[in-house]
């Protein structure tokens, strides 16, 4: 019933985080993409530029002042709570997924680390890294945007290789994401909402505004948009071994951010030019490369176990000698001299033995393992044939990034992993 009880509790938790993470960002894309389709051709006077557009069967008019209206209007909509919810629950998520069994999903298999070591490390670094955020952009080089956000980017992705280092890779990932989310809810809390409650008070009053803290406002407000695709990467990553179980997981996911803020900028910028519209291809090229640079190394077969290589006992070398009556195709082919079409594939059985061994206790129809109530992603491994037609999944998550068994509990060993390659290689053969 714990299993049962957590998996719903996750469910909910991250249907939320999803629902106002939508919203925030929805939100987000569109004022932006508003800003930048203003008619600002003769607006009348005290407006920066209006809007007509249709949508849903009505048709709407939008108008942008210059600093504001000369009477605020009684109800003024804000958005602010999209973004605190947001961090709430990603916040909570990360409690349930990764805090409560920090020694499963949070450490990296083979670092002696302490639970509450791992936990305070990823709790202090949200709140450090939004500290020297803060200090970064009231710097000088907040005058200087874009050497601002080179600096920005590679202490993120210095973070992502520490992080690397000591937390598993989706743990990894998602603490990089907890660090840009921490970062952009605390632009919009600490930054962007007091600029605009204090040009709202000095439009209230009659007193001129303070233009120091809209233009932080402003800069905030950049980043948070810049940062959106990245993050909604990490939010996604972890159903993507290949990316967060690469050996440099860490470069991986600097490769995808820069290609995501390509991307972002494009839109941002499509406006007055089709001058970065390259960018677009350049991304595709480069999740192409990227794909391509992480795709397992062609290994060769690991070697035979050492009693496979001994000297056989007389009775197996009587077997060997006398072959049954019943297997002639194998006899002709060993009298040709062309090796059986099996006779160097690994022993299934072994195979069958380690995926039940360490496997099966989690990804199974009934699992043993007190964590599940039900296969994690509906994959079960309890007969040959459902490990044959999963091979490639085994591949990617057991032998090439080897981020499964979680937090290796169930201590698969490195002669075991390659057991399995070697099967995969030679075609999963289950008979």
């Amino acid at each position: 019933m714990e299993a049962h009880f957590t998996e719903w509790l996750n469910l909910g938790i991250r249907w939320i985080h999803m629902i106002t993470g939508i919203a925030w960002i929805g939100a987000s894309f569109y004022f932006v993409w508003l800003e930048n389709n203003l008619n600002r051709s003769n607006p009348r006077e005290g407006l920066s530029g209006d809007l007509w557009a249709i949508h849903g069967g009505g048709i709407y008019h939008l108008e942008k002042y210059k600093l504001a209206p000369p009477k605020m209007p009684e109800n003024l909509h804000w958005f602010k709570w999209e973004a605190y919810f947001t961090w709430l629950s990603g916040v909570a998520l990360l409690l349930v997924v990764y805090y409560l069994n920090p020694s499963l999903y949070l450490v990296k298999p083979g670092v002696d680390l302490a639970p509450a070591a791992a936990i305070a490390i990823g709790l202090g670094s949200m709140a450090l890294s939004y500290v020297i955020y803060h200090f970064l952009c009231d710097s000088p080089l907040g005058k200087r945007p874009a050497l601002l956000g080179a600096v920005l980017f590679v202490l993120i992705i210095a973070a992502a290789y520490g992080f690397s280092q000591i937390f598993s890779g989706r743990a990894a990932y998602i603490h990089v994401g907890a660090i840009i989310g921490t970062i952009m809810v605390g632009n919009v809390f600490f930054t962007i909402m007091p600029a605009q409650r204090a040009l709202v008070k000095a439009i209230e009053t009659n007193t001129t505004p303070d233009p120091l803290l809209p233009a932080k406002g402003l800069l905030r407000s950049r980043h948070n948009n810049y940062f959106t695709l990245p993050v909604l990467f990490i939010m996604i990553s972890n159903h993507f071994p290949s990316t967060y179980g690469s050996q440099y997981n860490w470069a991986v996911l600097a490769g995808i951010a820069i290609l995501a803020v390509l991307v972002r900028h494009y839109f941002n910028t499509r406006h007055d030019s089709s001058k970065y519209v390259w960018t677009l291809p350049a991304a595709a090229l480069g999740m192409i490369c990227l794909a391509y640079v992480t795709s397992p190394a062609q290994r060769a077969p690991a070697a035979a176990p050492v009693a496979a290589v001994e000297q056989p006992s007389s009775a197996a070398t009587a077997k060997v000698e006398e072959p049954s009556p019943a297997a002639p195709a194998e006899q002709a082919a060993s009298t040709n001299g062309t090796p059986a079409a099996n006779a160097g594939a690994s022993d299934f059985a072994k195979v069958e033995s380690v995926i039940h061994e360490r496997c099966t206790v989690c990804h199974s129809a009934s699992p043993t393992s007190p964590m599940f109530s039900a296969a994690p992603a509906g994959l079960m491994l309890d007969t040959p044939e459902q490990m044959k037609a999963q091979a490639a999944k085994i591949h990617a998550q057991t032998v090439a990034s080897q981020i499964m068994p979680l937090g290796n509990i169930t201590q698969m060993t490195q002669d075991e992993r390659d057991l399995i390659g070697s099967w995969i290689a030679e075609g999963a053969q289950i008979n």
